[in-house]
């Protein structure tokens, strides 16, 4: 493994780890306040394999000699997450234990983008020519394929419910499509990832999400913006992000820092 090989590696696997780790948290935030309780039961079951699939790319990066699983998730500053801005921010106002007024629509709708681009990643790295993330990638599609139509069936219900949901999921429609082009990419090292074969181009990935999209998009009466998804909050995959993603983090490496013999997990 050459050095550069190394870095790029490296690169792809702290953008595929950050972006569930903290996926995974903002979703479990909603723990005792979903819907219902089967959706509370089913969601809660989501973000743990998702968190576990972090744990998965934080163990690759381990055994690269880049420090222990845990100290990378929770001991890193936040300006050395590759994480998509999209995926931190807040799922509302408040807190989870003080008035926490989140919103649902913008839950339903980030986790379909972000669940619809993840299978299409997923399959592009069952092709990398490195053989511990291809293994890794075929792994987490069993799960992954139920994720995506979990929250499949919740977009198309929501859309085509009452005239109140429809309105809040096309606000929550715009909202994410000003972000979602900051999980579209690859970042600086894009290109180098799809020559060194660890991945297919970012072109490619992106024009299979834009088609699947609008397929959705058409099976609901919904009109897809004209421009693409844009990355209005910064790019996260150069370290750029918003005030929210140091409030995640603060939240999950508060007992690991208080104790290091703690498990991050």
């Amino acid at each position: 493994m050459t050095p550069e090989y190394k870095e790029v590696l490296t690169e792809l696997l702290f953008q595929l780890a950050d972006d569930d780790f903290i996926h995974a948290f903002r979703g479990s935030e909603w723990l005792g306040l979903a819907p219902h309780i089967e959706e509370d039961v089913a969601f809660s079951s989501i973000n743990q394999d998702t968190m576990g699939h972090a744990v998965i790319y934080y163990k690759l990066l381990e055994d690269l000699g880049m420090g222990a699983a845990d100290d990378l998730a929770h001991l890193r500053d936040a300006s050395a997450f590759r994480n998509g801005v999209l995926l931190e921010f807040k799922n509302g106002s408040g807190e989870y234990l003080d008035s926490p007024q989140y919103d649902w629509a913008f839950t339903v709708v980030r986790h379909l983008f972000y669940d619809v681009y993840k299978k299409i990643k997923l399959e592009a790295l069952k092709q990398s020519n490195y053989e511990p993330l291809a293994n890794a990638a075929r792994k987490i599609l069993t799960e992954q394929t139920y994720h995506l139509m979990h929250w499949q069936t919740w977009f198309r219900q929501l859309m085509q419910s009452t005239e109140e949901s429809r309105a809040r999921m096309e606000q929550a429609l715009l909202r994410c499509w000003e972000d979602m082009g900051g999980v579209l990419t690859y970042g600086q090292y894009g290109d180098e990832m799809t020559a060194l074969g660890l991945i297919g181009s970012e072109e490619a990935l992106k024009n299979t999400w834009l088609a699947e999209i609008t397929k959705l998009f058409s099976e609901v009466d919904y009109k897809k913006p004209s421009d693409e998804p844009k990355m209005a909050h910064g790019n996260g995959r150069n370290g750029e992000h918003s005030a929210d993603l140091d409030h995640a983090l603060k939240i999950l490496s508060e007992v690991y820092r208080s104790d290091s013999q703690a498990s991050g997990w």
